[in-house]
């Protein structure tokens, strides 16, 4: 059976014709193809429609973790009975191992894996490998080694009933798998033992497993709830999956721990003979360590450096990733890449990154060369792992459109709402903050919201300083704002408790503000990033909700941003006005409700903060309650995939850890 997708809309506007276009454009074979859709046009809804059309496994990648949640939850909506997955970075606290040599100062890897994220990945890879109707919404740490699929699917476990087996053997098995015993914290990825009942709680779901033995033989397999008990399901069989994606052998071990010892002796003969004595010694114990953990518990922390060895892999040989997994289960899987002008980029620069981090590892004897191969993919090897591609944006970069080809390029412009972008209004400098005073105070009159654009923070506070002093409400927004008060920042200007919000980079994906019908733009001839063509139509977008809505520009060139950014804008109004005057649309404003927020956060808790950030000494039980919210609040937010917050507050962990 194949995908099935349950929506209450219908494809309007643009979306029948572009649905079509990609499907045919996949099942014809194309490589790669754009979506290219304006903001607000639906551009998700159609990329589900493909996706159900042509029936393939599907991989989609983000640029964030943030924007990924948000596709995994519309995409799971839109189907809900299939295997929509989520596959992004399992850290709330990643700290990578690195040397700083200027100082003489080691950075040890230290990590905090959120649980919930762990299942989730787990999930992912079991879904690739077992159903053919599967998604899976990514950031872009899929490109980063993951182990290898082969050996991840040769260690699944069957067990049925009637199956000969003892106790030890059966917990030995699950020990292979990487699961740990735990008696006493029945929790995921782990196995407890009473007797000749054994319990399993799978890394990758959120019920229990229990298998009853009677005269070694596997008596009864049962699905059951791990807080009560509660049998929820009896099984004939089971399949069970490993708890982590890297997975090693033991009746390898000999061969591989020979291979890493040879390449152990020549790096410290080589560092020997540099005059760095230090670090051959520094290597050699820190190697021999590591093995010696690997050989007593199977695992040990920065395994993943030796994931050459264990892969099987050549030096320089590209690693294993999410990739590998779809390959494996399919070889005409689809490959989405959201926000394309930004998620290309970010997947072209990670492997020099990582790279130039472990470079001064290995050049100061912290870690083997093989170190270099725990990496994530280079962009030619990326390119060469994928097939078809939906390369998803509403301004994509010249690369895509040239790999595309214009009869490749789909285009939706047409709003379900019928709004059409906005109308675009050029001003000079001279004398534009008592023009934006003006302006603004039109929009008030009508219970309206205005964006302002600047280049720098310093101005976008004296602008808003100053806007207050004339009377009107206002605030500002940039980076400096803690994560935890721009939702509540953006939630105050749409209930109107403030007119105008000013801040440097509005363009921000996602930022969906139906209340704002003014964009200002200041210094718009000021070329650079913040008013590039790509940044202008971005940020042109956010007037996109309203019927009325404007964007004044001040300048007093044009610049080639500009006049770039200026027509395609005017090309997609004048077809979005032809659209809605030969189909008698009347265009309706967005409106949509203020959403909850994601953590509801304790009047007191603020109030308790404060005072312990600005003390110069904590007292430990002071250190540890502060700790103990945060943390609580921090893996709130990560679980409800709310990932800004959750970097916000690992900061203010480290920080206060740090006092």
């Amino acid at each position: 059976m194949g995908f099935q997708l349950k929506s209450k809309f219908k494809p309007t506007g643009d979306q029948p014709q572009a649905i079509k276009k990609l499907t045919d454009g996949i099942l014809s074979g194309v490589k790669n193809q754009v979506l290219l859709g304006v903001t607000g046009s639906g551009k998700t809804f159609t990329i589900a429609n493909a996706i159900k059309n042509v029936n393939r496994p599907t991989l989609v990648i983000s640029h964030n973790k943030t924007l990924a949640g948000q596709l995994y939850q519309e995409l799971r909506d839109f189907f809900p009975k299939d295997a929509v997955s989520y596959f992004v970075s399992y850290y709330d606290y990643y700290q990578p191992e690195a040397y700083i040599p200027q100082t003489d100062t080691y950075i040890s890897k230290e990590t905090e894996i959120n649980e919930e994220i762990d299942k989730l990945r787990l999930a992912a890879t079991t879904n690739i490998l077992t159903q053919s109707n599967t998604i899976v919404v990514a950031s872009v740490s899929c490109i980063y080694n993951l182990g290898s699929p082969t050996g991840y699917e040769n260690s699944i476990f069957k067990i049925s009933k009637g199956d000969t087996t003892d106790r030890k053997d059966l917990m030995n098995r699950f020990i292979d798998l990487m699961y740990q015993r735990n008696d006493y914290n029945f929790k995921r990825g782990t196995f407890r033992a009473r007797g000749e009942v054994i319990e399993l709680f799978p890394a990758y779901e959120d019920l229990g497993i229990r298998i009853v033995l009677e005269e070694e033989k596997i008596n009864s397999i049962e699905k059951v709830n791990p807080l009560t008990g509660e049998i929820l399901e009896k099984k004939e069989s089971l399949l069970i999956y490993p708890a982590k994606h890297y997975i090693t052998d033991q009746k390898s071990y000999e061969v591989i721990f020979e291979d890493i010892r040879s390449d152990l002796k020549k790096r410290a003969e080589e560092l020997k003979k540099l005059g760095k004595n230090l670090e051959a010694q520094r290597l050699t114990q820190k190697v021999e360590y590591d093995l010696r953990m690997i050989k007593e518990v199977g695992y040990v922390n920065g395994i993943e450096n030796y994931s050459r060895y264990f892969d099987g892999r050549k030096p320089g040989e590209a690693p294993y990733s999410l990739l590998e997994y779809f390959e494996m289960a399919a070889k005409n899987w689809l490959l989405v890449v959201d926000e394309s002008h930004m998620t290309i980029p970010q997947i072209r620069g990670m492997y020099n990154g990582d790279r130039a981090r472990k470079q001064v590892l290995i050049d100061y004897g912290f870690r083997l060369p093989s170190a270099f191969d725990n990496r994530p993919l280079n962009f030619s090897e990326f390119q060469n792992k994928i097939h078809q591609t939906i390369h998803m944006s509403a301004t994509p970069s010249i690369w895509e459109i040239d790999i595309s080809g214009k009869n490749n390029i789909v285009e939706q412009l047409i709003r379900p709402t019928g709004i059409v972008d906005p109308e675009i209004i050029v001003k000079k400098t001279e004398g534009q903050i008592q023009d934006l005073i003006k302006e603004i105070s039109l929009i008030v009159k009508k219970s309206e919201r205005a964006l302002v654009t600047t280049l720098t923070k310093r101005m976008a506070e004296d602008l808003a300083t100053f806007l207050e002093e004339k009377g009107i409400k206002v605030a500002y927004l940039h980076s400096e704002v803690n994560t935890l008060d721009r939702q509540d920042v953006l939630d105050n200007l749409r209930e109107g408790k403030f007119d105008v919000l000013v801040g440097i980079n509005l363009l921000r994906e996602g930022l969906d503000l139906p209340e704002v019908s003014r964009v200002f733009i200041l210094d718009a001839d000021k070329e650079g990033f913040l008013r590039s063509r790509t940044s202008l139509i971005q940020t042109m977008g956010r007037a996109a909700r309203r019927i009325d809505s404007k964007v004044i520009m001040y300048a007093d060139n044009i610049t080639d941003s500009m006049k770039n950014a200026i027509r395609e804008v005017d090309r997609r109004r004048k077809r979005q006005l032809d659209y809605n005057k030969k189909h008698k649309i009347t265009p309706k404003t967005v409106k949509k409700v203020i959403r909850a927020k994601l953590i509801e956060r304790e009047g007191n808790v603020d109030d308790d903060m404060k005072p312990l950030f600005n003390k110069e000494f904590l007292f430990p039980e002071e250190r540890e309650k502060a700790i103990k919210i945060l943390r609580q609040e921090m893996q709130e937010a990560a679980r409800m995939l709310d990932f800004e917050t959750a970097a916000l507050l690992r900061d203010k962990i480290k920080f206060l850890l740090q006092k």
